[in-house]
C-alpha cells in the first residue's frame, strides 16, 4: 500500500486521524466496517461515528461502498489508501488486535499467530533507560554478563536496538571507555544520576553506530530455484539491497540465516540467501555473529 495523498490528513486533529485510519485499515484488509466497529474500538457516540465516516468519505470518495444487504462499508475496486500503512504494522494489527498502542485493546480480526517473546525487560527499569536517554543523562546500573558475571557499571545510555531475538541498550561503558551493546533482560536495576553525558560519549560520537552497511543479498547459488526466493523477500533483478546499522548487521544475518562466506559453501538447505558483497563487513563489529563470515577471506575476495 502506498500514500496516496501525504498532506491530505495533516489538518485533521490526531484523535480524529487515529479513528480514521482505523476506518481505513479495518475496511481495506477486512472487507467490512460497521459504525459499532468504530464505536467499541475508540468508546465513541454514534454521532461521533457518524461524522467520522463522513469525514473519511470527504477525504476519499471513491473507497468505500455500502452494502445495503449485509449493513456495512466494503472497500470499492478503485480503493486508494489515505494514509501510509507499513506491511510490520498492518501484521502486528493482526497479532495483537486493533489496539494501537493498547494492549489488549481489542479482539483479532482474524486468526493470527506468532511465536512466543521470550525475552522481555522489566518495565520498571525500561522506564529508567528511556527516561535517561531521552534527558541525556548517565544512569549506574547492575548487570550480569556472561563473560564476567555480576558487576556495576555507569553507562551512558543512547539508543535501543531490536535484533530480532532480544532487545539492546547501545551506550558508553565509562569504565571500558568504548561504545558496545548491552542487552536490555540483563540489566537487573537502574539508577539514574543527574550526570550529562559527555558529548564524547553521545550517539553522534559512535562511529558503529553511524555506520550504514549496504548488503547485498542474492538467492543461494545452491538453491534449485531460486524465484522462489526472490519471492519470498520481494527482490528486484534477482537481489534485495538493504542498508542496516554496524551494530545490527551481524544479528540480521544470523537472523535471515544469511550465508556470509564469500564461496557460499553453508548449507542451501538452512541458509536460503547470500550475501554477495561480504567484505562489506570487514571492521563492523558485530559480524562476528553473521554465518560463515571470516574477514581475512572477505578481504582477500574484495
Amino acid at each position: 500500500m502506498t500514500n496516496a495523498h501525504p498532506r491530505a490528513t495533516e489538518h485533521i486533529a490526531y484523535a480524529q486521524r487515529e479513528r480514521l485510519a482505523f476506518i481505513e485499515v479495518r475496511s481495506y484488509f477486512c472487507g467490512d466496517l460497521t459504525r459499532a466497529h468504530i464505536e467499541e474500538r475508540f468508546g465513541i457516540k454514534p454521532a461521533a461515528s457518524a461524522r467520522d465516516l463522513i469525514a473519511y468519505r470527504v477525504l476519499a470518495p471513491h473507497n468505500l461502498q455500502y452494502n445495503a444487504a449485509q449493513r456495512c462499508y466494503q472497500p470499492t475496486v478503485a480503493f486508494r489508501p489515505v494514509f501510509k500503512h507499513t506491511p510490520a504494522h498492518v501484521l502486528h494489527w493482526f497479532r495483537s488486535g486493533a489496539g494501537d498502542g493498547l494492549e489488549g485493546g481489542s479482539a483479532q480480526t482474524i486468526p493470527c499467530e506468532t511465536a512466543q517473546d521470550l525475552v522481555q525487560p522489566n518495565l520498571d527499569m525500561l522506564a529508567t533507560i528511556t527516561r535517561a536517554v531521552t534527558a541525556g543523562l548517565v544512569v549506574e546500573v547492575r548487570y550480569l554478563s556472561l563473560t564476567s558475571g555480576a558487576s556495576t557499571k555507569r553507562l551512558a545510555p543512547l539508543a535501543l536496538a531490536d535484533t530480532g531475538f532480544r532487545w539492546h541498550l547501545r551506550a558508553f561503558d565509562q569504565e571500558k571507555n568504548r561504545f558496545a551493546d548491552f542487552v536490555l533482560t540483563r540489566i537487573e536495576r537502574a539508577r539514574p544520576t543527574q550526570e550529562t553525558i559527555p558529548e564524547s560519549q553521545r550517539l553522534s560520537e559512535d562511529g558503529q553506530w553511524n555506520r550504514m552497511v549496504p548488503l547485498d543479498l542474492v538467492p543461494h547459488p545452491g538453491v534449485g530455484y531460486p524465484a522462489a526466493i526472490e519471492a519470498d523477500y520481494g527482490m528486484t533483478h534477482g537481489h534485495l539491497a538493504l542498508r542496516v546499522r554496524a551494530p545490527l548487521a551481524g544479528y540480521a544475518l544470523k537472523r535471515w540465516s544469511v550465508d556470509c562466506s564469500t564461496d557460499h559453501r553453508l548449507s542451501p538447505k538452512s541458509h536460503h540467501l547470500w550475501l554477495r558483497n561480504a567484505e562489506v563487513l570487514n571492521g563492523v563489529e558485530s559480524a562476528i555473529l553473521a554465518p560463515g563470515f571470516t574477514a581475512s577471506t572477505a578481504a582477500d575476495a574484495g
